[in-house]
């Protein structure tokens, strides 16, 4: 069927209304997985039926829900939400004062830091490098082409053939370990620069951190993270440090943890030895102030914001102008080749599940156990504020809780994203309208000046 006959099959049905209602309620999303099944309120005291609810009442007797895909390339509904959810994470730890974190949380010592890979080749960059020759290829040793920011060689090699493809790749599918040793090595590193023995330390202070991994042009995880310390209190969820423990002591033992921390990697098919893969030279710790940042300095807000943008990207991004990089095909490449060669039961058996991340295996968002709120109960709570909807249509005059109320529910898979292109098309269309009326609504809430008379 024509695309233009679907959009038209669906706007004529005397279903379309419910159908467009069911549209906004996945937050227009992109790819909206189908369900077909029922579900069953009661009164969790009496049994009494509070509200019932089937698929087969819905057009086409399917109900759809959120993709819940991450990624601002597949899915820009599901991608906003999720960046929302990240950005109260972030923002709870940060400065404290929403999601159940005291504003307390702000006089802990708390720094932001940004953690990169080593260099496995020569790139283009937009800063140019004031390094002469040419390698044994006869290639420039570094970049010096004065790229502007859209230029899409950014991050490319220089020399595909001298570029450590396999160093790369061995690096990413183990940068995950290397974070894991780092946040131990910290730990070890705090008490020693606080002149105190591990035991000790653990007994005083523990280490709160919010973390999101983003792709660098040239195809290679760094990462964000925000680093808190905190005291030690079986009562009090986010206790304060003891006083003798500053941003300074953090920084410190963040600089000695940075140095210090490796990873030996298996052998690699061809290789004699196993690599020592470690941080790269560029890293950076700032500490965090508490209000909006004047003179460089950093806030609370803009580190959330920051963190949260990133959290959505995904290797799509390196490519924006879809024509499909050499450099980013090259490290897919590396990614198979050693998969075919490397023991599925060693340690690189799983590498071949990640050619379309590039190798990278680990999360983009983690956080410790303390830092704030878990995304899971941000959903949570979305989800209790549905019930808590539906309780007051079907109930308006009672004052029952969530906790009084339950669902009992039979749903069963029954495919992905819209039934139709038309369908698909309209949804699209719906989506576009929505945003670009959010859009227009945030402009409107801006505050206007106008120019005063001095007459």
């Amino acid at each position: 069927m024509r695309l233009a006959d679907s959009v038209a099959l669906r706007l004529r049905s005397t279903e379309y209304d419910r159908w467009m209602h069911n549209v906004a309620s996945t937050g227009y999303c992109h790819n909206p997985v189908r369900l077909v099944g029922e579900s069953t309120t009661f009164n969790g005291a009496t049994g009494e039926v509070l509200a019932e609810y089937a698929s087969r009442s819905e057009p086409d007797g399917i109900t759809f829900t959120r993709c819940g895909n991450r990624r601002a390339t597949r899915c820009p509904s599901c991608s906003h939400e999720y960046k929302g959810d990240t950005w109260h994470m972030i923002m709870a730890g940060a400065a404290g004062g929403i999601k159940d974190v005291p504003e307390t949380v702000t006089q802990h010592p708390m720094v932001f830091l940004t953690l990169t890979a080593p260099s496995f080749g020569a790139v283009h960059t937009s800063a140019s490098v004031r390094r002469r020759g040419t390698c044994e290829h006869g290639m420039p040793r570094a970049c010096q082409c004065a790229h502007e920011d859209g230029d899409p060689r950014l991050g490319d090699a220089i020399c595909a053939d001298c570029y450590d493809y396999v160093g790369h790749v061995a690096w990413q599918y183990h940068a995950p370990e290397l974070w894991r040793r780092f946040t131990i090595r910290l730990r070890r590193e705090l008490a020693r620069t606080l002149g105190l023995t591990q035991r000790a330390a653990a007994r005083m202070v523990r280490v709160q951190f919010a973390k999101v991994a983003e792709f660098q042009r040239r195809g290679v995880v760094h990462f964000h993270a925000i680093i808190r310390l905190d005291g030690v209190d079986p009562v009090d969820s986010y206790p304060a440090p003891p006083v003798f423990v500053t941003t300074d002591d953090l920084v410190t033992a963040i600089t000695a943890a940075v140095s210090k921390t490796r990873v030996l990697a298996a052998q690699l098919p061809g290789e004699k030895k196993p690599r020592d893969l470690r941080w790269g030279v560029q890293f950076e710790a700032r500490p965090i102030i508490r209000h909006d940042g004047l003179d460089g300095a950093l806030s609370d807000r803009a580190v959330a914001a920051y963190i949260a943008k990133y959290a959505t990207k995904a290797t799509e991004d390196l490519e924006p102008t879809g024509g499909g990089r050499d450099h980013i095909k090259r490290i897919k490449s590396a990614v198979r080749e050693l998969a075919d060669l490397v023991d599925p039961d060693g340690p690189y058996g799983l590498l071949h599940r990640w050619d379309r991340m590039l190798g990278f295996r680990g999360h983009f968002s983690t956080k410790s156990r303390r830092y704030s709120v878990t995304l899971g109960s941000l959903r949570g709570a979305r989800r209790a504020w549905r019930l808590r909807t539906l309780l007051k249509k079907t109930l308006p005059t009672d004052d029952m809780a969530t906790d009084d109320v339950l669902v009992i529910g039979s749903w069963a898979y029954a495919g992905m994203g819209w039934l139709t292109d038309g369908d698909r098309a309209l949804a699209t269309e719906a989506a576009n309208a929505a945003r670009e009326w959010r859009s227009e609504r945030a402009r409107d809430r801006q505050p206007r000046f106008t120019e005063r008379s001095t007459s």
